[in-house]
C-alpha cells in the first residue's frame, strides 16, 4: 500500500513548489514502496476559523487526491493534524528528482548551450496535454499557477506541473483562512507570466494560455532578462520574442500572449499548431492501442509473445519489379529498446494528445462544485450509491467451482487508473448472465460506466458456460484504503 509507513528526511528540505505558500517541504521515504516522496505542511495559525471549515478542506483533498495525469504532480495522500493553538495540513506529493524548469533553464544557459528544439516542442506538448486535460474537465480546472517555477522535470525527461490543486483549494477557502497561501503572482520575478485580467471574476483558462505563452518563450530564449529590482520588464519580453529566428515558433508563442483573451488559442488548438503537429508514427499508435487495451492481457504477455517468436521469421517485405526486395526480420528488432519505448508512452512522454478531440473529463462532485454544509434530509428510501468515476485500467478474471463441484466461483481483479487495487469476489448461479452482472457492477459503484464493454467482453469468455448476475461480495484488496 503506497504511503503505508513514512520517514521523514528532515534534514533534507527540497524546494518543489507544488503548492506555493507552504511553510515547509520535506524530502520523505515511503518505507514499503521504496519511492521517495514529498511531505508538505501548510500552517494555519487561526484553529478556531480552521475547525469551522475543516469538513470543506478535507473534501477539497479527498477529491484532489483523484486527479491523475501522467504530466502533473500527483497529491498522493493528506491528514490533518489539529493541536494547541494552531492547526496544519501535510499532504504527501510524487517527488520530480530533477529539479524545476527554472532550474534547468539555468543550468543550460550556464554552459552555454542552446535548448534542443525538439526538446522544446516535447515538453510544450506535455504542458498542454496536462492543460487540455485539465481545461476539458466539466467544469474546466483553472491551474492559475503556471510559471517555471511550478514545472517541473523528471529524471527520464517526463515534464510534470505542480500546484495543480493552489487555485482550487485557494477558492474554497474563506477570507480568514487563506493567509497562509500565497499565490507566485506575488514575487515581482514572475509577475510577467500573469496576464492582464488575472484575479478578476470573469477571469478563465486564457489565463493558463498566457502563462503557457510566457514558459514557451523562457524554454526558448533560456532566460528572459530582469531589472534590477528583478521584476521582467516589457522591454525584455520584446526582445526576447524579437530573437527567435523561427517564424512559426514566434507566431506560435504570441498568439498565446494576445492580450485580449477571447482570442487566445485553447490547449487543445495549439497541440494543432504547425509548430507541434506531427503525425504519429504508426509505432507511436500502435504502443498507444497496445497500452490502452493492456488491461485485457496477461501482464507478461509481451515477453511471453516474443518467446514465441522465430527470430528470423520476416516480419515486413518490400516487393519491386526487376530488382531485388527488401525484408525485415525479427532478429533486426531491439527488444529492449521496444520494452524502454512502451515503457515512455506509459509514463505519457510521448502523449497522443493531438490526434483527436479528448472528450470531457468527469470531476470528482467535490471539484466541480463545492459542496455547502446542508444536512442531509432523512428518508426511509435506501440512499443510492456513488458513482464510480475512474475507469479500469487492468482486469484479471479467474472462475473456478467450488469444494463439492456444484457451483461456479468468480473472482475479478481490478486496477483503477489511480493505481487502487479492487478484488471481488462472485456466486454464479446457471440462470446469471454477464451483462447482467456488469450492470450491478456499475449499479453498486465498483466500475465506471466507460469500463462496460471492456468487461463484457473480458468476462463473457470465463462465463460462457454458466451466465451470470451475482450475489455481489466484495472483498477489499490490500491496496484499497
Amino acid at each position: 500500500m503506497l504511503l503505508g509507513s513514512l520517514t521523514l528526511s528532515c534534514a533534507l528540505q527540497v524546494n518543489q513548489g507544488n503548492m506555493p505558500g507552504i511553510q515547509s517541504t520535506f524530502l520523505a521515504m515511503d518505507t514499503e514502496e521504496g519511492v521517495e516522496v514529498v511531505w508538505n505542511e501548510l500552517l494555519f495559525t487561526d484553529k478556531k476559523a480552521f475547525k469551522a471549515h475543516e469538513e470543506k478542506i478535507k473534501t477539497m483533498f479527498e477529491q484532489l487526491v483523484l486527479v491523475d495525469h501522467p504530466n502533473i504532480v500527483k497529491l498522493h495522500k493528506y491528514w490533518l493534524d489539529v493541536k494547541d493553538s494552531k492547526a496544519r495540513v501535510i499532504f504527501i506529493t510524487e517527488y520530480v528528482s530533477s529539479g524545476s524548469l527554472k532550474q534547468f533553464l539555468k543550468k543550460t544557459k550556464k554552459n552555454h548551450k542552446a535548448m534542443n528544439a525538439r526538446a522544446w516542442k516535447r515538453w510544450c506538448t506535455q504542458i498542454l496535454s496536462a492543460l487540455s486535460f485539465l481545461h476539458s474537465c466539466e467544469p474546466p480546472i483553472i491551474h492559475g499557477n503556471l510559471t517555471s517555477d511550478t514545472i517541473f522535470i523528471q529524471h527520464n525527461g517526463l515534464i510534470k506541473i505542480g500546484s495543480v490543486w493552489h487555485r482550487v483549494f485557494a477558492n474554497a477557502l474563506p477570507d480568514d483562512l487563506r493567509s497562509p497561501i500565497r499565490i507566485e503572482r506575488e514575487e515581482l520575478r514572475n509577475l510577467h507570466f500573469f496576464p492582464p485580467e488575472y484575479g478578476q471574476k470573469a477571469d478563465g483558462t486564457a489565463v493558463d494560455i498566457f502563462s503557457f505563452g510566457m514558459c514557451a518563450l523562457e524554454m526558448a530564449v533560456l532566460e528572459i532578462q530582469t531589472n534590477g529590482d528583478t521584476r521582467v520588464s516589457e522591454e525584455a519580453i520584446v526582445r526576447a520574442r524579437h530573437s527567435l529566428d523561427d517564424p512559426n515558433m514566434r507566431e506560435f508563442i504570441l498568439s498565446c500572449l494576445t492580450l485580449n483573451p477571447d482570442k487566445r488559442p485553447t490547449a487543445n488548438n495549439l497541440l494543432f499548431h504547425r509548430v507541434l503537429f506531427e503525425v504519429h508514427s504508426l509505432k507511436l499508435l500502435a504502443a498507444h492501442c497496445f497500452i490502452n487495451n493492456q488491461y485485457l492481457m496477461p501482464e507478461n504477455v509481451v515477453e511471453e509473445k516474443i518467446k514465441e517468436l522465430d527470430l528470423n521469421m520476416v516480419m515486413a517485405e518490400i516487393r519491386r519489379e526487376g530488382r531485388p526486395g527488401a525484408q525485415w526480420r525479427y532478429s533486426e528488432v531491439s527488444f529492449l529498446e521496444l520494452d524502454k519505448f512502451l515503457e515512455d508512452v506509459r509514463n505519457g512522454i510521448y502523449p497522443l494528445m493531438n490526434f483527436a478531440v479528448s472528450r470531457p473529463h468527469a470531476l470528482p462532485r467535490a471539484l466541480s462544485q463545492p459542496p455547502e454544509d446542508t444536512q442531509k434530509a432523512k428518508t426511509p428510501t435506501p440512499e443510492p450509491f456513488d458513482v464510480e468515476t475512474r475507469k479500469v485500467v487492468q482486469m484479471q478474471c479467474n472462475m473456478e467451482l467450488n469444494e463439492d463441484k456444484t457451483q461456479w466461483h468468480l473472482t475479478l481483479l481490478l486496477i483503477l487508473e489511480d493505481k487502487l487495487h479492487r478484488q471481488l469476489s462472485y456466486d454464479l448461479l446457471p440462470t446469471d448472465n454477464s451483462k447482467d452482472l456488469a450492470t450491478e457492477l456499475v449499479h453498486y459503484g465498483f466500475i465506471h460506466e466507460v469500463s462496460l464493454l471492456p468487461f463484457l467482453a473480458t468476462s463473457a469468455v470465463h462465463a460462457q458456460h454458466c451466465h451470470s448476475s451475482p450475489q455481489i461480495h466484495t472483498t477489499p484488496h490490500a491496496s484499497e484504503e
